[in-house]
């Protein structure tokens, strides 16, 4: 689409939702909610791209790709024990998380 840009990776078919909720349950961000007869995506660019979504939608009406993103930020601080979370180089050490910048953050 033209002067679209995409936060994330996250996909959402809803045509193939079978209303189960569990997206909702899981997605520690808020970023589905139950709807009337399938679940909606109402804070699609909150996703911090962990996946958990995706694992547990029975119809695959969800994708993701887990590991990029601000998630794989956090899980690299954690295990590198820093207090700062960044994505990429430490130039651009205050976008993840915090706010997205097109092109270069978190793997856009």
């Amino acid at each position: 689409m033209i002067g679209s840009y995409r936060f994330n990776t996250l996909r959402y078919n809803p045509e193939l939702c079978v209303n189960c909720g569990m997206c909702s349950i899981v997605c520690p961000h808020a970023v589905f909610a139950a709807g009337e007869d399938v679940a909606q995506m109402i804070r699609g660019e909150a996703c911090m791209e962990c996946g958990a979504c995706q694992r547990n939608c029975p119809p695959s009406a969800i994708t993701v790709d887990s590991g990029v993103g601000c998630a794989a930020a956090m899980i690299r601080a954690a295990l590198t024990g820093k207090k700062e979370v960044t994505c990429g180089s430490e130039i651009e050490s205050s976008c993840c998380c915090k706010e997205r910048k097109p092109p270069t953050c978190c793997g856009a």
